[in-house]
């Protein structure tokens, strides 16, 4: 299943109303059984998709707005599996996943499966951005991840992040990815918010219970709008934009971006006495 996402001008954006802010920028539906669920953003062509492997392998095939011969011909790829221990093979070699381990998988790999779970179902995560240089594939595990932990539960926003896919632990074209947990007691994540206007950005929110939701922000900082979301839910987020979130209870979530920077500190931060 492929989807396409335009992408908006700042200016228009402040007149859209709640179902067309969630048309633009809300991914719901991404695992869906023995499918890839592909969503093809135009904001640094960055894809942002899901694969749910249950009575079969499912290979990633290249799709009609790629105009590629395979998937990764131009492009790299990054998978961090939320769900139950699983197996990715990359050209015929065996990668094991166990949850919230990653693996990046480097462009010009012609053949990518994902096979269902040892004990459970596992549920792959994945985004992909153009790359122009055919870097290793490999596997990022907790051990290997830079991992640092950050705010304070007075300001609700104590929290850990693990970089899984960044310069940092491993080569890569543009494409970064890792994953933030909220401590018990802390629901602000990315607070203070910023922008970065050299790269753009997808969250995915996980780990959040049945009963309780996620309140995504986004927009210029004095321009702010919201989106409810649920578990295993992407947004995505314009280079002009802020990305922020807040949940009715702690939850995590997986951050991934592509653009010309790959300075994980560039960022244009906004106090939060700014915001509008």
């Amino acid at each position: 299943m492929n989807t396409t996402r335009y992408a908006t001008h700042p200016v228009d954006f402040i007149s859209y109303d709640t179902q067309r802010l969630r048309d633009t920028f809300l991914i719901e539906n991404l695992f869906q059984d023995d499918q890839v669920v592909n969503t093809y953003s135009h904001y640094d062509r960055l894809i942002v998709g899901g694969v749910k492997p249950i009575s079969k392998p499912v290979t990633l095939d290249t799709f009609l707005e790629l105009k590629s011969e395979y998937y990764l011909q131009r492009r790299e790829l990054g998978i961090i599996n939320v769900g139950s221990t699983g197996t990715v093979t990359a050209d015929g070699k065996s990668y094991t996943l166990k949850y919230k381990e990653a693996l990046y998988i480097g462009q010009g790999t012609k053949e990518v499966t994902f096979h269902p779970g040892k004990e459970g179902t596992a549920l792959y995560y994945f985004n992909s951005a153009p790359a122009h240089t055919s870097y290793p594939t490999r596997i990022v595990t907790h051990q290997d991840a830079e991992t640092v932990e950050i705010g304070s539960l007075e300001t609700c926003n104590h929290r850990t992040i693990r970089k899984l896919i960044v310069t940092s632990v491993l080569p890569v074209c543009q494409l970064q990815m890792g994953l933030t947990e909220l401590k018990t007691g802390s629901v602000w994540n990315t607070m203070p918010a910023h922008t970065h206007n050299r790269r753009m950005e997808a969250y995915f929110y996980f780990e959040v219970k049945p009963d309780q939701m996620i309140c995504h922000f986004m927009g210029q900082p004095q321009e702010t709008r919201h989106i409810w979301m649920k578990n295993n839910e992407a947004v995505l987020s314009p280079p002009w934009s802020i990305h922020s979130g807040a949940g009715t209870s702690n939850y995590s979530f997986i951050w991934g971006m592509a653009g010309e920077n790959l300075d994980y500190s560039d960022m244009d931060g906004v106090k939060v006495t700014e915001l509008k």
